[in-house]
């Protein structure tokens, strides 16, 4: 069964327009667990423009689910911050600085070292670790021979071409998604994924492991309210 991590960078984005504590993103967090969230992502980034480290450390001996830290492991503040709260998993996102979402995975043949070395440190502190990267069977394989336990999929593409042609838009995602579990590796998506494209996602590839999405539930949320948001994305997911 695939799993629901819900992104609450937005709800800090929200937060941090404004100023104080209001919406609370330790007060979502917990909800989005109250209301069948199996899980939580958090995706802090250096310039804490969203979610703060002092939110990460706030949420972490809260949360009765899977806690997900994302972000780019080339920053050491994001590596000591994983290692000082130990979430259940860590995703490695190559995102610049100055971007404005992640926009690309991770190059996972050339970066080899780097990625190994990561994944080993993560791993010898019990956290699992997944890495970002694009619809790209070699990525995958290379993503196994770093020592990655899942990779991520960026589905941004397959989000863009649904509409228009699904089994087109998921081709590249089913191949790559093959060729991940032929490696031994885990599977997770995200970006972009919403009420109209999840089931389909999860129909072709039901080995999925688990779904990131942040910025469409929060924003449906506001028109259906973040309980039935939650609820209608579980039910995406579990359509036969």
């Amino acid at each position: 069964m695939t799993r629901l991590s819900v992104n609450i960078n937005k709800v800090a984005t929200l937060r941090n327009a404004r100023g104080g504590n209001v919406p609370d993103v330790t007060k979502a967090a917990l909800n989005c667990e109250r209301f069948g969230a199996e899980g939580i992502t958090v995706h802090p980034r250096p310039d804490e423009r969203h979610i703060r480290y002092a939110d990460v450390r706030e949420i972490r001996p809260l949360l009765k689910t899977e806690f997900n830290i994302e972000g780019n492991p080339t920053v050491p503040s994001f590596v000591d911050l994983v290692l000082e709260v130990v979430p259940d998993q860590v995703t490695l996102v190559p995102d610049g600085h100055n971007a404005i979402t992640s926009n690309a995975g991770w190059d996972t043949i050339r970066n080899r070292e780097l990625l190994t070395n990561l994944c080993k440190r993560f791993k010898d502190k019990g956290i699992r670790t997944s890495i970002f990267i694009d619809p790209d069977p070699d990525m995958a394989e290379a993503a196994a021979r770093c020592g990655a336990d899942r990779v991520e999929l960026y589905t941004a593409d397959y989000a863009a071409e649904y509409s228009r042609d699904p089994e087109r838009a998921i081709a590249r995602y089913l191949e790559t998604a093959k060729a991940a579990r032929a490696a031994g590796l885990g599977l997770n998506a995200g970006h972009d994924l919403s009420l109209e494209n999840l089931a389909y996602f999860i129909r072709t590839i039901p080995w999925t492991d688990e779904v990131s999405i942040g910025h469409a539930i929060i924003s449906d949320a506001l028109y259906m309210g973040l309980e039935q948001t939650i609820k209608a994305y579980l039910g995406e997911i579990r359509k036969k």
